[in-house]
């Protein structure tokens, strides 16, 4: 798929991974919408890239049809979608107090928060602009569109404090081969790409000696993966018309360690 001239959604466009990949796509001639709740860094990243800024709050049904609807009154339906929207907080599954020995368990309102945002969030997304795209007629190539959704080595390693985040990720990494399937007679294609340990705002935020340990534990390179490497890879997703319902880590052979 040629992505020059064609229209793309990123959700989580305003920051770190979606930024990146809304930079990318419109390097090469895409015509992207932003879908982010930050109104200020969206806006910034539409107007460096030549876009369009939408809100979006991909939990509820209401905001993100009228997100879709925005994007495509500006740009026209979308062959292309890249889901990078997402949350990260952390809590164990039962922890002691320090002070007092007293015993909590995870807070559940966060915990469906974090699904309700990753993977309900990202299924939300897949499928709303999928219908949308089998509405067009198929492309040179045959394909109609073409789907990049982001998971997480957490998917597969997840660390202590990481049972919600790594049950959401491993949600999108276990719907990727489904929904390609479902799709299969649309010519839409699905993947995921799994990220490892990424210079994204969370991660420089913490303390520089923080972020040299954590690159340190890369085998190689010994080093954070920089956000147009992963738009380097969903690029290369969407452009290469056999790749379809794949899981792809990309995080220099890290194997995540419990803590």
């Amino acid at each position: 798929m040629d992505v020059n001239g064609l229209s793309a959604v990123v959700t989580g466009g305003a920051s770190g991974l979606g930024a990146a990949t809304a930079r990318a796509l419109a390097a090469k001639g895409a015509k992207v919408a932003i879908f982010d709740l930050n109104v200020e860094a969206g806006e910034a990243i539409a107007r460096e890239i030549g876009g369009v800024y939408c809100e979006a709050n991909v939990t509820s049904d209401d905001s993100t049809d009228a997100a879709f609807a925005s994007a495509r009154a500006a740009i026209g339906q979308e062959r292309i979608l890249i889901n990078c929207a997402g949350i990260g907080p952390a809590a164990k599954t039962v922890s002691r107090s320090r002070e007092d020995g007293s015993i909590k368990h995870y807070p559940m309102a966060q915990f469906n928060t974090i699904i309700q945002v990753n993977l309900v969030g990202t299924f939300r997304c897949i499928a709303k602009s999928a219908a949308g795209m089998v509405t067009l007629d198929p492309l040179e190539s045959g394909e109609r569109g073409a789907i990049v959704n982001t998971a997480s080595v957490a998917a597969e390693d997840g660390q202590v404090g990481q049972a919600a985040y790594s049950a959401s990720k491993g949600g999108i990494v276990g719907m990727t081969l489904p929904i390609a399937r479902d799709l299969m007679g649309e010519a839409i294609r699905v993947n995921t790409i799994l990220p490892g340990i990424f210079e994204t705002p969370l991660m420089l935020g913490m303390p520089q000696n923080v972020i040299d340990s954590l690159g340190a534990s890369v085998p190689f390179p010994k080093r954070l993966g920089k956000p147009p490497e992963y738009a380097m890879l969903a690029l290369h997703l969407i452009e290469n018309p056999y790749f379809n319902g794949e899981d792809i880590r990309l995080d220099g052979a890290i194997r995540m360690a419990p803590r």
